[in-house]
Order: structure tokens, then sequence, then C-alpha cells
């Protein structure tokens, strides 16, 4: 017996014109077919093609499907976080419009959301095809690094894609935060998660919007918003190197003084100077890392503008603006 009558789709778009036909296409033919009421959720996060005007006609011959606009480009996590804010069904469902993620598979995690009572299924991905050899081995570094420093588990190989029960959307819409790791904002709500495997298929066209430096941000991002363990290590090994260099100061001021020998080695001293230099320097980044996060904070700004809207029929009615939305 189904318990969930409702769910609402939400798709994050960032210049995604050469698969958005297709992937509205099938993902139009897979939710007609569930025996539920949907709502699409497109959220253009500032696309300079003509993807906005693709979601736009898709709207216009189909009372189901929604779009937000935002005013430029903040952002995945802000795009995911302006189409949670806006659901209301009993789950929630969050793709990419790449078609990486096939939403063929969405009945699929629905059944596995109310067969096993859960309150999110996750999708992890048994293959990753189409990714190159470096990135799978930095996201496998990322997130051994990642579950070592935090205090809760995070599910390795695990995307955006993911279906979540209405208690659980609740739950994020709570959350007030700038800095954003919407991965790690999944698995820190908590309740009962399971994954589903699947083969992650390659981009149907275009280029991954995540560069090396992309991911790299991305990764530190998340590493400074779940864990204080880097500036913890900063001071350990500072206390560590002072208590060091007092203990040498001591040994050659007793050598000089009291036994008479000179200390030599200037050598030793410029390569002591510059490891000390660099470890500081280092750890001068981190501390700037979590220094720059609060000023963002503490400044309040909205997480996103929404520069236009038009949500579905359905979901019109109980969708009240917010915040994010302009005057």
């Amino acid at each position: 017996m189904k318990t969930i009558q409702s769910i609402d789709v939400l798709i994050p778009v960032f210049n995604e014109e050469e698969c958005l036909s297709l992937f509205i296409s099938r993902l139009s033919t897979v939710l007609d077919n569930m025996d539920l009421s949907y709502n699409v959720i497109f959220v253009d996060d500032g696309s300079t093609d003509n993807s906005l005007s693709m979601i736009k006609y898709a709207c216009e011959n189909k009372p189901q499907l929604g779009y937000i606009s935002l005013s430029r480009n903040f952002g995945k996590e802000a795009a995911m976080s302006a189409g949670i804010d806006t659901s209301r069904a009993e789950a929630l469902v969050i793709i990419d419009a790449d078609l990486q993620d096939p939403p063929e598979l969405i009945p699929d995690l629905l059944n596995v959301l109310e067969q096993k009572d859960a309150d999110v299924v996750f999708a992890r991905r048994k293959k990753r095809h189409g990714e190159s050899f470096i990135k799978k081995a930095f996201a496998r570094i990322f997130y051994r690094i990642f579950n070592k420093l935090s205090r809760f588990d995070f599910p390795e190989d695990t995307g955006d894609f993911r279906i979540l029960k209405r208690r659980v959307v609740r739950a994020l819409q709570q959350i007030e935060e700038n800095n954003r790791f919407m991965k790690g904002l999944f698995a820190w709500v908590g309740f009962q998660q399971i994954e589903f495997l699947y083969d992650r298929d390659s981009r149907f066209s275009g280029k991954s919007k995540f560069n090396f430096i992309k991911l790299l941000s991305f990764a530190l991002d998340g590493i400074t918003a779940f864990t204080t363990i880097p500036l913890k290590l900063a001071s350990y090994v500072g206390s560590s190197f002072a208590l060091l260099a007092i203990l040498f100061g001591i040994y050659f001021l007793l050598k000089s003084s009291i036994l008479g020998d000179p200390v030599p080695g200037f050598p030793t001293l410029i390569v002591a100077l510059s490891f000390f230099s660099g470890v500081q320097l280092m750890f001068l980044g981190v501390l700037g890392e979590y220094l720059a996060r609060t000023n963002i904070e503490a400044k309040k700004r909205p997480l996103y503008i929404v520069r236009e809207s038009r949500l579905s029929s359905e979901d019109s009615g109980k969708h009240t603006e917010n915040q994010h939305q302009p005057e």
C-alpha cells in the first residue's frame, strides 16, 4: 500500500540546454506513469544559455512543471536550497539535469523509501562512468578525510540524487547558514537513511561545471563547515613546536655558556626558520578560512535572490514568498 501520495522533483540547472529536452521528456514519462500527484521545480541558477527559455516553454505545456529563476549564479548549493525552501509535498526528489542520474530510477527510490520505512534514500554509485581517474581518486581521498574529521558518517560515492520525506525537508528548511555543503547537511540532519546502489552514466553532453580548483574549494568548504579539527591541529602543532623551540634554546644556551662551545650552523638556522615560517603561514591560512566563513555568516545576506518564478498550478497556492524573494 502506498503511503506517499505526492512528490516534488527538484532540478537545479546551470547551462544545461544540450540535455534539457531529453531530460524533461524522460522525466515526464516516468512521473506520468507513477500513481501519485507530482510537481517539478526547476531552479535556474543564472544560466547564460537557453536553459531558462527551454524550461519556461516546458512549463507552459505541462501544468505540473514550475520554475524559479535566480538573479545570478549563486552556486548549486544555493539553487538546491531554493527548491528545498519551496517544496511542500510528502516527499522530495533531488536530481541533476545532465542525465548522469537516470530519472527512471525515481520509482525505485520511492519504493525503497516506502518498503523500508526510511526517511531518506540516497543513490550510491557502484560505477562512475565518464569520470577521470584523477577525479575518482580525489573523491575517494576527500570522503576518507571528511569521515575521519567529522563526527558523523558521510556516505561515500554519493551525489545529490536522493529522495527525502517531508520531515527531513522541514529540518533542512530550518537551517539558516550561508556556507552550505548540502551533502554534509543531508547526513547531518540524521533520520533513517538507506542507500540505493546504481551505476552512474556518463554526461549526455557538455562538460562538468566543476573543474579541479572548484572541486578543491568545494572539499575545503565541506571540511571547514563540519569540523574544527584543523583549528585544534594548529593549536597542537603550534604548542609542540613552541615547546621544542624552548628546549632547543635551553640546550644551546647551556652549550655556549657552560661548555664554552660556540653555536655553529648558519645553514641549519635558515632551514629551521624557513620550515617554521611555512608551518605558521599554513596554519594562518587555516585560521583565515574559518574567519572568512564567520565573516560571511555575520553579514546575514540572503542565500539567494529570486528574479522570477512560476510554480506549478497545484503548488503555487501553497507557496508563500519568503525573505529570499525581492520586492
